[in-house]
Order: C-alpha cells, then structure tokens, then sequence
C-alpha cells in the first residue's frame, strides 16, 4: 500500500538520528543562498522536507504537534508510528482486516498506558499525603518532608534535563546546562510560559562559557549622548513613527518660489515632531523603547530631558520586554492615564564578548531571565538553541505534571512484556496485532542500541529476560554498551512525553491503517466573475 510506503520511508529517515549516540542531519535549503543547518531534532528535520505523500505527511504532523505540546519525543513518535505500520504491513499482507488491526491497536495502546501508569514515580505528589497530620508537634516534621520531596523533585528534574539533552549536541556540558534549564524552569513557579525566559546567541568562546542571567538583556547599544544607567526606571515601549523631521509627502510635490518655503516646511515637520516627544515626555518616563527608527532630532530631545531612548528594538524584543516589564505596547500618546508602563529597578550597559547590550534587572516579572548562549559558530548556536528549548518544554511540563519513569528503553520493555500478556489472553485475530504492537515496542530500544553501534539482538535479549524479574529497573546503557540499571545511573523521562509519544503514534497509525486507496483531486475552479 502507497500509504505504508510512505510514512515507513519518513521513518527510515529519522530513525538514525535516536537516541544518545544518534546521528545528526546536515539540511540544505534550495533557495537563494542554499543556507545550511545541522540537526539531530525530529521536528526540524521532518518540517524541512519537501514531501508529495500523504501518509508522510501525517506522520510530519504528529511531529509537529509532539514538539508543540511536550517539546521532546518528535524523533521517538515518529519511530514508533512507522514501526506500528511496518508491523501492520505484515498482518495486512497475511489477510488480517485492517479494521481488526486497529482494535488490536486501541487494546494494546491501552494496556500499555496503564503499565506506565502502574510504574510511575511522583516525588512532588507524595508530599500531599502528609497534610492530614494537623497538630503542631508534627509540624517540623511536615516541614522536613515537604523539604526532602522538594530535593527528590529538583533531583528528578535535573536527571530529566540531562537524560533529553544526552542526546543534542549540549551532550558534551549536559551537567551545566541541564542545571542552567532547572534554574530558568524553577523560576517560573510552575507557569509554562517560557516567554519569560530569553535566548540571546553571542558567537565566540565555548558552549561551556554560557549563563543564566536574572533580569531581561535587549541585544541593542545605548546612542551617544544618553544615559548609560537609569535606576528605578519607568518605561515606556512604543511602536510609533519617529522619523517625521524630515520632509515625507509621496504622491505629491510641493512647489516653492524660494528656500525660505523649505525651512518653513522643515520647521512645521519639526515642531510636530517636538509635540509628540512632549507627549511621551509628559508620561513622566526615563527610558523610552521604540520598535521603530528613532531619528536625530527626537534623539536629542530625549538626551536633553535625559531619557534613554532605544529604537528599532526587534518586534519580538518589545514584546517580551513589555511582557516582563509589566508594560503595554503604546502608539499613541494624548492620554498618559490610559497608557501602562513597565518598571525594573536597573537599566545599564553591560558587555558581552565584543558585544555591547542592554541589561534591565529587577523587572516586574521576577521569574523574567535571560539564557545566554556562546558558541563557535552560528550553526553550533542554532542548535544549542534547539536542544535547550526541548529542555526547557520538558521541564516545565514535568513540573505540572510531576510524574517521572526511567529512561533508556526501560518504559518500552515494561509496556512490551504487558502487551504480551495481554495478547496471550485475547482470543482471535486480535491478539495478532497486540502481539504487533508488543513489536514495534521493542524496536524503539533496538534501534538505540543500533544506533550506538551495539549488537541489538544480544541486548534486547537481555532485556527482555531482565523485565521477567520483579521490580526490575534495566535499560540500555549505552555508554558502557550493557544493560544497566537506569535508577542508578540516573536516567529519567517524564511521564507525560511517554503517554504523548504512545497516543499519538498509536492514532497517527491508525488513522493510515483507515486509508484504502490515495485519490488525487481535481484543482477547485475559479468562479467566472463577469
């Protein structure tokens, strides 16, 4: 069928890429310029390909829709959708209705799920169980155990940020910028508004040279003339026209019988310009911020009132600084009352690298901060980006949903053995396709194990025997290239881009296994407007 054909290829695609010792994919755009970019993430490699079939396309948008929900996992669930209809190509072929198949499916998914569920650990959760204990002699003891789950959880969280960066290139220094995303995660007090937290590239020293810095940096300079250091700053942040000194009339011309007319253009255009910058003067403010150009003249106006005045700062910039603030963007001025300014209790110049940028701190927003990242090149920034942007989504996500399972391979074997029991119990030709699913399962940590290098038949094998035994905590560890014990070697992933990878490659399949025949429409026709 054309439509396993497909989604199998995608898979094959980016398969290689699994894992801690997965590859990376070099993507070279066709349009002017051939840019390049270097990845390892599913979702930037799948949104990237130029694709005519549709199954693959379904398989690209579950991708999409992993990255967007979790953050991480875009690699694992399109792995796992194409293993489910490599295994679903077999049954099909053996005369097993494809309706049949999905009902295995559904079973097997469901099983599985609640094998997570069963083995989950929730050290946040845990606390709650406490609560009913109400005298004050207990009281201390309260305390202290909140205290120790709130370590157990911190811990949890920095095994999660180092397990989903082991395999980006952060790998290397995953020890420091797993601790750099737990910081910049804890301040958010459990909101998943990562817009609080920026990520400014600055090429030149190491990976290792980046930080986490309190407060928001706007990468721009402070002009000539103006303050370098405000403190207990008001701000205003506008997106206005501040370039009407000079003469603008498009479409029409102006005709003059001597220079005296131009001046008194000029001087007409000028004193319009003063009226507005008494306006944004008379707002009571010492730092205006401009998403648009700020000319000479207006420039000057706000160095002799001795405000700070910061033009053409990105759109996204002024956003997140307005967000962090506590500001509203403003374009017009005549009622002062009606317009929110953002505070922060320091604006000043601070240098990084060769770079000059600008630093508030003490914002509004007190879980605001900044990430910045030092690389070699622009290719190495870019994917540094990438790879702490997953860590970031995972973490904040954990910290709502503060489940946590064992990585490498464990949560698959655990489901597999499940799903083989399962298929052991049903009648039919049902348990032909649980017994699929149990398949495609395995084929995650396999394609791991083959991805390292290792001998994944021998590997698996061992696994398998290792999940027969109560209480059983093996995975692949693919450093030492055995089965070791993920508890102890701290490998851990949230629960919640488990069930995410489960579901959707599980609906992405079947959704494929539905389709009997690919049909091309006809373009829509163009109505004759006469």
């Amino acid at each position: 069928m054309a439509s396993f054909v497909g989604a199998i290829a995608i898979t094959d695609l980016v398969k290689t890429t699994l894992g801690p010792k997965g590859m990376d994919k070099i993507l070279q755009s066709t349009g002017r310029g051939h840019e390049v970019t270097v990845t390892n993430d599913g979702a930037t490699i799948l949104k990237s390909l130029h694709i005519d079939n549709p199954a693959a396309k379904v398989l690209i948008d579950i991708s999409k829709v992993q990255d967007d929900e979790v953050g991480d996992g875009t690699t694992s669930v399109v792995v796992l959708a194409g293993e489910l209809l490599r295994e679903a190509e077999k049954l099909v072929a053996a005369k097993i209705h494809p309706m049949t198949i999905i009902s295995g499916y559904r079973m097997a998914a469901e099983c599985a799920r609640n094998a997570l569920l069963q083995r989950v650990v929730d050290n946040k959760g845990n606390a709650g169980e406490l609560l009913d204990m109400n005298t004050f002699f207990l009281f201390v003891r309260i305390r202290m155990a909140f205290l120790n789950f709130a370590e157990k959880f911190k811990s949890d969280l920095m095994k999660i940020a180092r397990t989903t960066l082991s395999s980006k290139i952060l790998s290397q220094d995953k020890e420091h910028f797993a601790q750099l995303a737990v910081d910049a995660v804890m301040r958010l007090k459990g909101s998943t508004n990562l817009e609080a937290i920026q990520i400014i590239k600055k090429p030149g020293g190491s990976l290792k040279d980046s930080f986490l810095d309190e407060g928001f940096i706007l990468d721009k300079k402070i002009g000539l003339g103006q303050p370098k250091r405000i403190e207990n700053a008001k701000i205003l942040v506008a997106n206005t026209a501040m370039d009407t000194d000079k003469v603008k009339i498009y479409g029409a011309r102006v005709r003059v019988d001597s220079m005296s007319k131009v001046a008194e253009i000029e001087g007409a255009e000028k004193e319009k310009m003063r009226e507005k910058v008494k306006k944004i003067i008379a707002h009571g403010i010492n730092c205006f911020v401009n998403r648009q150009l700020i000319y000479n003249f207006p420039e000057e106006l706000f160095a002799d009132a001795g405000i700070l005045a910061i033009e053409h700062a990105d759109f996204d910039g002024i956003e997140r600084l307005a967000l962090v603030t506590g500001g509203e963007i403003a374009s017009t001025f005549d009622n002062p009352e009606s317009v929110k300014l953002g505070h922060c209790k320091l604006i000043e110049e601070i240098m990084i690298g060769e770079d000059k940028l600008i630093h508030f701190s003490g914002v509004e927003m007190g879980q605001a901060c900044t990430v910045v990242l030092r690389g070699a090149s622009h290719h190495v920034l870019d994917e540094a980006e990438r790879s702490l942007h997953d860590a970031l989504c995972v973490l904040s996500q954990t910290v709502n949903d503060t489940r946590v399972l064992l990585g490498g391979g464990w949560p698959e074997m655990v489901m597999a053995k499940e799903v083989d029991e399962l298929a052991r119990k049903t009648p039919g030709k049902k348990s032909h396709a649980i017994e699929a699913f149990s398949r495609a399962l395995v084929a995650i940590p396999t394609i791991i194990a083959d991805n390292a290098g290792l001998d994944s038949a021998d590997l698996v094998a061992q696994l398998r025997a290792e999940h027969h035994k109560e209480g059983c905590n093996a995975g692949i560890d693919v450093i030492s290239g055995s089965v070791g014990d993920m508890a102890e070697l701290g490998i851990s992933e949230s629960f919640k881009v488990k069930q995410a990878v489960l579901l959707s490659a599980t609906e992405a399949a079947e959704m494929i296994l539905r389709v009997d025949e690919i049909i091309t429409c006809a373009p829509r026709k163009r109505e004759d407007r006469m």
